[in-house]
């Protein structure tokens, strides 16, 4: 590949160059969502437009129009009249209003009163007490918002690097104590969690029972607000997103929404992926090669009521991993905050969290797991590797870097496994990566990506027979040509090879996978992205190489209006 050879001439030099930091390690920098509440607090004197614009870092790409995206205007007296209201206090007691934080659309201020009582406002979920609420800017101040009590503690973003392997280990046992409680609450239905006096009354909902309220309990599971299900253009369909009752319907919904889409919306597209395109000659990808995978997905997911009368991806002989169950959807470091004996104070970002069965929501939380690496997938117990002390300086880095993954993977397991049983039982079920893959896969928004889901069914056809554990002789429902296989296992190596591209140009100029950088950082890394486009500009082998490469390069600007 073209781009690939002018990448590695590249990085070549880079990797010598102290360009490789600590962003290389397992807990990176995604993009603002990670942004430390702690660390952005500013006690200098604040403009006023401070508080509605976005104002903590910047994007290589698509600045202009990411900025903009994430204004948010409102009025400040109406606001605090609000936030007092909700305390029983009057406006007249707030002595000071900062914004302490934002997130990818979040944005989170403090406010003061004078007797000391204050409390934070963040459009998500929080684990504090909430006091008062508006889920739509209906109201006087014009905007969304949560009213919550103070997150105390560290944000352990703020210290993850800091801490020694044994206090490391000590978060990671604490995350999986918080979990194993999570997962002991009683729903019975798959979906996001609501007030019940939130939703109309012709919206479908399960009511939450509670030991004190085995029903009318005040809380509901209703429909599933993950992003995926609601993305751009999607918001607008008139699919069926729950609450649903079982495992089937779950599968289902995600395919049916993606394939209404497709059917009625799409259009053929170029990779989002940038460095995947000149794998099709920089044309675009039509969606009917998805949308038929789609189908084929459909076709091993039992319909409703259905669940025992054909062979399909839904685990047999256990029910435990068909109950549905609450998880928190990203447990990193920047999400989490800790006393000074790590115990944990507050989990932050709750609102993508949904209900789903067990099988679906099993899995290490991204930041700990560290798959793909033989070491951690057989839980052999990490260690760094003989002879380190005669590698290199660079060497000894990536391999301290290495080992630093795989003992939280180890650990998380470990501790998994004795503390929260239940969630071991569904991690080491036969082919449980599999069905979360094909879940995930049928469910995302199509990205110009023909290739990911259709490697799943090929996988999942050629080990059928042992997916769904059945003794008698069940054909699978879906079929691929050898043909089909061969050129699906070509260009799916093909993605892998680019992406592994795309993620050490990344490492090289020091940003995450939406680009985001550090306000401070962003003349630095500009510098070092140019430098990048100019080396592979006099790499390239031919002009239409060189007409191409800025066009589609990877740190560019682009239309992601026909994404949505």
């Amino acid at each position: 590949m073209a781009f690939s050879r002018c990448y590695r001439s590249r990085l070549a030099i880079a990797s010598t160059s102290g360009c490789f930091s600590r962003v290389t390690s397992c807990f990176r920098l995604k993009g603002p969502a990670t942004a430390s509440i702690h660390s952005l607090v500013n006690h200098s004197r604040e403009q006023s437009s401070d508080l509605f614009e976005y104002t903590t870092g910047r994007w290589i790409w698509n600045d202009t129009l990411n900025h903009p995206e994430r204004e948010r205007y409102f009025n400040v007296s109406e606001f605090k009249c609000l936030a007092t209201s909700a305390v029983n206090r009057s406006v007249e007691d707030v002595v000071r209003f900062e914004k302490l934080g934002e997130g990818g659309f979040n944005r989170t201020f403090l406010i003061t009163m004078n007797d000391g009582f204050h409390f934070l406002r963040k459009n998500g979920i929080p684990v504090p007490k909430i006091f008062s609420y508006s889920a739509t800017s209906e109201n006087s101040a014009g905007t969304e918002y949560i009213f919550t009590d103070l997150v105390r503690g560290t944000n352990l973003g703020d210290v993850w690097f800091d801490l020694s392997k044994k206090a490391r280990m000590t978060v990671v046992t604490r995350l999986v104590e918080l979990e194993s409680r999570l997962f002991a609450l009683k729903f019975l239905a798959s979906g996001s969690l609501y007030y019940t006096k939130d939703l109309e009354v012709e919206i479908n909902k399960v009511d939450v029972p509670t030991n004190d309220f085995p029903s009318n309990s005040g809380f509901c599971v209703g429909p599933d607000t993950r992003l995926n299900l609601w993305y751009g253009r999607r918001m607008r369909l008139d699919v069926d997103r729950g609450s649903f009752t079982e495992s089937p319907a779950v599968l289902a919904a995600g395919a049916r929404k993606e394939t209404a889409y497709l059917e009625k919306l799409g259009r053929p597209l170029h990779p989002f992926q940038r460095l995947r395109r000149e794998i099709y000659d920089y044309q675009r990808v039509s969606p009917s090669e998805h949308i038929q995978c789609l189908h084929k997905y459909l076709q091993v997911v039992p319909h409703v009521g259905c669940a025992r009368l054909t062979p399909h991806i839904i685990p047999n002989g256990n029910a435990s991993l068909t109950r549905p169950i609450l998880r928190h959807p990203d447990l990193q470091p920047n999400n989490i905050f800790v006393a000074d004996d790590l115990s944990i104070t507050g989990v932050i970002d709750w609102q993508h969290s949904a209900v789903l069965p067990l099988f679906l929501q099993c899995g290490i939380p991204h930041s700990l797991q560290n798959y793909g690496d033989k070491i951690s997938e057989s839980l052999t117990h990490p260690e760094l590797p003989h002879g380190f002390d005669e590698l290199s300086e660079r060497e000894r880095f990536e391999q301290v870097v290495l080992l630093r993954r795989r003992q939280l993977h180890y650990t998380y397991v470990m501790e998994t496994a004795k503390l929260n049983p239940l969630h071991y039982a569904a991690l080491s079920h036969a082919f449980s990566t599999l069905r979360r893959k094909l879940f995930e896969h049928a469910s995302s928004p199509w990205e110009g990506d023909n290739v990911t889901l259709k490697a799943d069914l090929i996988e999942l056809s050629q080990n059928w027979s042992s997916v769904i554990s059945r003794t008698n002789d069940n054909a699978c429902p879906i079929t691929v040509s050898d043909h089909e296989v061969q050129e699906c296992i070509r260009l799916n190596a093909a993605h892998v090879e680019a992406d592994e591209q795309l993620q050490a140009c990344r490492d090289v100029i020091g940003i995450g996978s939406e680009g985001w950088v550090p306000l401070g950082q962003y003349d630095e890394i500009r510098r070092r992205e140019s430098t990048l486009k100019a080396d592979a500009l006099e790499a390239a082998e031919s002009e239409e190489e060189r007409r191409m490469l800025p066009v589609h390069w990877i740190f560019g600007d682009f239309d992601e209006g026909e994404y949505l």
